[in-house]
């Protein structure tokens, strides 16, 4: 093997592991609002209204459904390598609660800990009653269709009376 076509092997295997460490980096990205802590921090309970909110942060992420006195907004970092599930790293939501006349009564902010974890029981949902298979559901009804004793007594349709 000559000189130059073990240069020109390195220099692939050196390009190929460089391409395949990139592969490695993590991805790191964010959703939500971009809180900029200046602005959050001008917005005092009692001085500050629905509208002066609006103008000084912006529309919220979403707004109470139950409870039409209070706005969330919602930032989250997640971060991932390649393929994986990205995984948060920091969140932040800040609730601003208005009252009836839509005056700031409270602004809150809340972290990562109030992110619920939860682990499903499975790929199936569970439920009650006997298991059937396919081949029972198609072919589970041959036979008592029609079969004597299903029907009402005297062979009658049923439904209506008849004369």
């Amino acid at each position: 093997m000559s000189v130059i076509s073990a240069r020109l092997m390195m220099g692939a295997a050196l390009g190929l592991a460089t391409i395949a460490a990139g592969g490695c980096t993590p991805l790191r990205m964010h959703q939500g609002y971009v809180v900029d802590v200046d602005l959050v921090n001008s917005v005092q309970p009692g001085v500050d209204n629905r509208q002066s909110v609006l103008q000084v942060l912006g529309k919220p992420s979403f707004a109470s459904q139950f409870n039409q006195g209070e706005w969330y907004y919602i930032a989250r970092d997640t971060r991932n390598f390649a393929y994986n599930n990205p995984k948060v790293t920091s969140q932040t939501t800040l609730r601003v609660s208005f009252d009836a006349k839509g005056n700031v009564t409270a602004v809150n902010r809340t972290g990562a800990e109030q992110i619920a974890k939860i682990s499903p029981s499975g790929e199936k949902t569970p439920t009650l009653g006997r298991k059937r298979s396919l081949f029972d559901e198609l072919f589970g009804n041959i036979g008592t269709v029609g079969a004597a004793g299903m029907g009402p007594p005297g062979g009658d349709s049923g439904g209506r009376d008849t004369p």
